[in-house]
């Protein structure tokens, strides 16, 4: 018999949070959830200033890395756009990078970034930037999603997502293999092989985790807010260098919604700030990332001519092996 696929609504990381009839009802399980995080990031940087040892300190940079690196190349460019393939052993390890850094299940990120792009800045936008900076920022967790956003979110085409059986186990799994993958593992490490002290080790995970959490949220606020527009200047999307290089390449926002299916989510095969792209480009040299889609130049340039607000584009293409896509997809 068929396994029937699960609401695209349905989270099982929410089980026992009514459904809301009205709209930007405030979740007080999650308003307690990330109060304590916040709180226990601060001492840990207090920790990290005082106590943690170096070794703690190294692997809670690495850790924030291969985290984010499982947002941008996994839960991003690769599922909720498709603007690559990746073959099993790629997905595995995307999947696992991708728990370590708990921004819930990936068919639910996904299935959000795809109503974003959709409804970008409107009512059905999940996170929608003209509801003000701290909703579009981390507002939009704390609250029961508006009927327009679910009624979005059930349209949205996910079936190829839900016959993915790397994302259906996760999905499946999701307390014990988060749990696991995000807080206790990288709280044992440091404590088995270097000696750290629990309370050290527990509270600079959680550091580690409070920053790619709001790194990831800039791109939804800051991204929204600040920078230029080369390409669209009649969206709020921006490109946002700063913002780029803590986010591994995910600033060049106005790009972005310019051109999305663009595995680089960045004009003209730029990675000086785009780490996430040499990820990708890496295991395409190994034959485990293929198909990769890019914007041609011409095109580019043409939409950066008919609809920019006129600032200069970056040039130099230095990666050939893409599909180009010859309109905006």
């Amino acid at each position: 018999m068929a396994e029937i696929p699960p609401d695209p609504n349905e989270n099982p990381l929410e089980k026992g949070i009514p459904k809301n009839k009205q709209g930007s009802k405030i979740i007080y399980q999650y308003v307690i959830s990330f109060s304590y995080l916040h709180l226990a990031a601060l001492y840990g940087l207090y920790l990290c200033l005082t106590s943690v040892k170096w070794p703690t300190i190294g692997f809670g940079l690495l850790m924030y890395h291969i985290t984010i690196i499982g947002i941008t190349a996994g839960a991003h460019r690769l599922w909720s756009h498709r603007s690559y393939k990746a073959k099993f052993p790629l997905q595995v390890i995307l999947i696992v990078l991708n728990s370590m850094a708990f921004q819930n299940t990936t068919l639910t990120w996904a299935r959000d970034h795809r109503v974003h792009h959709k409804c970008s800045d409107t009512n059905g936008d999940p996170h929608n930037a003209n509801r003000g900076f701290f909703f579009s920022h981390m507002g939009w967790l704390m609250t029961k999603k508006s009927d327009e956003v679910i009624k979005q979110g059930k349209s949205m085409d996910m079936s190829d997502l839900y016959n993915n059986p790397v994302l259906r186990f996760q999905r499946k799994y999701a307390l014990p293999v988060i749990g696991t993958l995000c807080f206790i593992l990288p709280t044992f490490i440091p404590m088995y092989f270097w000696g750290e002290t629990l309370n050290n080790a527990w509270h600079m995970n959680i550091l580690r985790y409070v920053t790619v959490l709001h790194v990831t949220c800039c791109i939804n606020s800051v991204a929204h807010k600040w920078g230029y527009k080369p390409y669209d200047k009649n969206i709020l999307p921006s490109q946002n260098v700063l913002l780029s290089t803590f986010a591994l390449g995910e600033g060049f926002h106005n790009y972005h919604h310019v051109f999305p299916s663009d595995y680089q989510a960045s004009e003209f095969g730029n990675k000086k700030l785009n780490l996430t792209t040499w990820f990708i480009d890496f295991f395409a040299k190994i034959g485990w990332a293929y198909d990769m889609k890019t914007a041609s130049e011409e095109v580019v340039r043409n939409r950066a001519e008919r609809t920019g607000d006129g600032t200069d584009l970056r040039g130099g293409r230095d990666n050939t092996n893409f599909k180009i896509i010859e309109k905006v997809e």
